[in-house]
């Protein structure tokens, strides 16, 4: 049996990032980065004032109190377009030009406005400033190309947009972006044992819960799922619906790829021209999962075990997506944690242990498996907070040790 990290390479080396596609910017959000966001003006497009005040040159207040004359204004969105003369003030609001010549800001608290008349008087210019604060040159000034200037790159292809990263390229002026296109997942549960979530539920019958998790877990990460329901445990109708999923950029089946007498999907595969590079992994819960492939189609068979299908789908089927995306593709990350119960002496195959997870503010969280771990039990995957991760033939450990484990927090927003 392969361990897990030599199937995850196996996996890994199959797939690679799907082509570009160019999407409007409010729709980028989730989506990885094909081409560098370059900008395309200077931000700020002049020397913008920081605060609300008065631009003058530095030089014409060489102590304080010293009193200007007050020429025009400067609001954002606006200017003063005519020099700065010697012993002149530009009145200036967040966000307004600089006029030319001027190279400094005093801030409205520091000054002392003088106007004719009985107040409140309409703005009317000139009239006269008094300066009680030494004003220093640069100061309270945002210089033209601060934030970025035109040509600079400011997001590197292969990363995953957010908010931030719109807010940036949309100030950039870039109303496009090349992402990678997400991909079509089309998954498949397989079993005459199996009816959907709803319907009568017949004598020796089971509700199908694990296609609803795969298919929300896809969109989580990125990629776009395809319902290809239950197929029933008959070759043409399982070779019908391989035929179907093979036309999208993967297709997962759930069930059914072992070798007993109704497990179909492995012989349907070969059928179709699909290799079976593996189907036995050293691994709990988990063990018999397949990669199969032929050309440009891709298979992932999941184990049909619901907790199965979730671990295999985390361990191998997010990786993947990630890289189609335009991802590295890296193995789910790996923490540290005390171990808050004793437990035996694990055998050949790697565990993951569904536990629950105690945080701590200032040390490493506690993390205590759940004492039954039965791989068809949902109920304890949905109570669990971490996967406790035992190497094979990793020995018996006591409470207090310090083990690894998978953070279920750090698996996406809808593990």
């Amino acid at each position: 049996m392969l361990s897990v990290a030599e199937a995850l390479d196996r996996i890994l080396a199959a797939f690679s990032p799907l082509p570009a596609e160019t999407i409007a910017i409010h729709e980028s959000a989730g989506r990885v980065l094909a081409a560098p966001v370059v900008a395309r003006l200077d931000q700020p497009f002049a020397d913008l004032s920081a605060m609300d005040g008065y631009a003058l040159r530095a030089a014409d207040v060489p102590s304080v109190p010293a009193t200007l004359s007050v020429v025009g204004e400067a609001p954002a969105g606006g200017s003063h377009d005519h020099a700065l003369k010697s012993g002149e003030a530009v009145r200036i609001f967040t966000g307004g030009p600089l006029p030319s010549g001027a190279d400094a800001i005093v801030i409205q608290e520091d000054t002392a406005e003088h106007r004719p008349g009985a107040r409140p008087v309409v703005a009317g210019y000139p009239h006269a400033v008094t300066i009680l604060e030494q004003p220093t040159a640069g100061r309270h000034v945002r210089r033209k190309g601060l934030d970025f200037s035109t040509g600079a790159v400011g997001i590197q292809p292969s990363k995953r947009l957010t908010a931030r990263d719109q807010a940036l390229a949309a100030a950039m002026n870039v109303p496009w972006l090349a992402v990678h296109r997400r991909p079509r997942v089309a998954i498949l549960a397989t079993g005459d044992e199996l009816v959907m979530p709803g319907e009568p539920v017949g004598r020796n019958q089971i509700v199908s819960s694990s296609a609803i998790a795969v298919a929300t877990l896809v969109r989580s990460w990125g990629g776009e799922p395809v319902m290809l329901g239950i197929v029933a445990d008959r070759r043409d109708a399982v070779a019908e619906r391989i035929a179907a999923g093979g036309q999208h950029d993967l297709l997962v089946t759930l069930g059914g790829a072992s070798v007993g007498d109704h497990d179909l999907v492995q012989d349907s595969l070969r059928a179709q021209g699909y290799g079976i590079d593996f189907w036995k992994i050293a691994m709990r819960p988990g063990k018999p999962l397949m990669y199969a492939e032929a050309g440009h189609r891709k298979a992932l068979g999941l184990p049909g075990n619901p907790v199965s299908t979730l671990v295999c789908a985390l361990l191998f089927l997010k990786p993947a997506i990630e890289k189609m995306t335009g991802l590295p593709g890296t193995p789910v990350a790996t923490t540290r944690a005390t171990l808050g119960a004793d437990v035996r002496a694990n055998d050949g195959r790697q565990d993951y242990v569904r536990s629950t997870l105690l945080r701590a503010v200032d040390d490493r969280p506690t993390v205590t498996p759940h004492p039954t771990q039965d791989s068809s039990m949902l109920s304890v995957a949905a109570r669990s907070d971490a996967l406790l991760v035992r190497p094979p033939k990793d020995p018996a450990r006591r409470a207090g040790d310090v083990v690894d484990i998978i953070d279920l927090a750090n698996a996406g927003p809808d593990f």
